[in-house]
């Protein structure tokens, strides 16, 4: 959706009516993701992809019946269907694209919405993508996160402070108002299946996930005939790479290029410097560990964040990873050094007084065995490592194995 939001808004601020092929899930080899959009617009135009170019004449010409009739439809395009040669999905792939109109009539939050992804606050689109009700079809709910105790203690306290709140203070208050107010907008037809998928959509959105969900017809969690597609739009996830090294460098670049919004950090201003890391979006001078520290206070840490501690020097590598190893939920943990300096980290560790199962979250030494010998080499077999955790490889070579490539 990312990707085609800009020309979605300019037409839907101008009162045109547009078609929204969304892929709504995937099965085997699908060649793109859930939350992929194709747009058909007023005048013809085609805008994104849902398939890499195998299905998009079908979903183009569904998307132009969609605009005449204005009935949503959910399409499945794959192996199973035997027009899937025809349209072009030869890949072995299945893939469901919902496929509904769009304009300010249907879709009167989108203005909000937009502004919030542009912004890049958290929140998510449930829509209602089939149902044995045919008028419940393409109803939508937009769910914002709800203010935690911590936010609204932050709000109590500033309010009686007699201490006038810092900027950064004061955006936290006046965000945390203003996801209070705007929790949800919009309905899928009944209270008891808002509160259901309000709920689960909160979860996805809190994992960064994308992905349909089943409910009975009216939100009963053990049932089927409702299908709902959460699309997710949270922040993009971060990459702290600790060690202002050659190595660092290269793990920026590929951090950068796999999406993630990589922060760079090292004591040393002589070595953090913006024009050694320019694949950064941030180069910070502070002790790993104080500066960890702080952005977990802040609420920057979550269950997607990726840390890298290249220094492999224990007087910042301790200290730090006292600090990430502790930590609730990350998505990742690595350290940079020999087999020696593993065996010496994981000894000052533990005098420390962290537990086994706390080192045990630790990759060390950090990445895949790819036989890398450079700092690039190295980055990409750090990169594997993180890919591979994050969706369940093995990291062995595919052709010499049988089944399912994707997990």
């Amino acid at each position: 959706m990312r990707d085609v939001l800009t020309q979605l808004v300019k037409w839907w601020g101008e009162g045109e009516s547009v078609a929204v092929g969304t892929v709504v899930a995937t099965f085997e080899s699908a060649p793109r993701p859930p939350g992929a959009v194709m747009l058909v617009g007023p005048d013809g135009e085609a805008v994104g992809s849902v398939s890499g170019g195998c299905v998009e004449g079908a979903v183009y010409q569904l998307g132009e019946d969609v605009l005449d009739s204005g009935t949503a439809v959910l399409e499945r395009y794959g192996v199973s269907d035997e027009s899937a040669f025809a349209v072009g999905l030869t890949c072995g792939g299945i893939l469901d694209v919902f496929v509904e109109r769009v304009d300010r009539t249907s879709y009167p939050e989108l203005g909000e919405v937009a502004a919030d992804i542009t912004a890049g606050r958290p929140v998510a689109v449930a829509t209602v993508v089939a149902h044995p009700d045919p008028t419940r079809v393409g109803r939508r709910m937009i769910v914002r996160p709800v203010a935690t105790p911590d936010r609204a203690a932050t709000t109590d306290r500033a309010a009686t402070s007699e201490k006038p709140a810092t900027t950064d203070e004061a955006a936290t208050i006046d965000r945390a108002a203003t996801i209070d107010q705007a929790a949800t907008a919009g309905s899928l037809g009944s209270e008891r299946a808002d509160d259901a998928v309000a709920d689960d959509a909160r979860g996805l959105l809190a994992a960064g996930r994308t992905e349909t969900l089943e409910y009975g017809p009216d939100g009963q969690r053990r049932g089927e005939g409702m299908r709902v597609f959460v699309s997710s739009f949270a922040p993009v996830p971060r990459l702290l790479v600790f060690g202002a090294i050659d190595f660092a460098a290269a793990v920026a670049r590929v951090g950068s290029f796999l999406g993630y919004r990589v922060t760079v950090c090292d004591a040393r201003g002589v070595f953090a410097t913006a024009s050694r890391f320019l694949s950064a979006d941030e180069v910070v001078v502070d002790w790993p560990h104080r500066y960890l520290a702080g952005e977990v206070a802040a609420g920057r840490i979550d269950a997607r964040t990726v840390i890298c501690v290249l220094t492999h020097d224990p007087k910042f590598d301790v200290p730090l990873l006292e600090v990430a190893l502790r930590l609730p939920e990350v998505a990742y943990v690595g350290a940079m050094g020999s087999r020696r300096t593993h065996d010496d980290r994981l000894k000052r560790l533990r005098e420390a007084g962290l537990t086994d199962a706390e080192l045990a979250r630790l990759a060390s030494p950090i990445g895949l065995d790819l036989g890398a010998r450079t700092p690039e080499e190295t980055a990409v077999s750090i990169a594997a490592e993180i890919i591979a955790l994050r969706w369940g490889g093995a990291g062995d070579r595919l052709s010499h194995q049988a089944g399912p490539i994707h997990h």
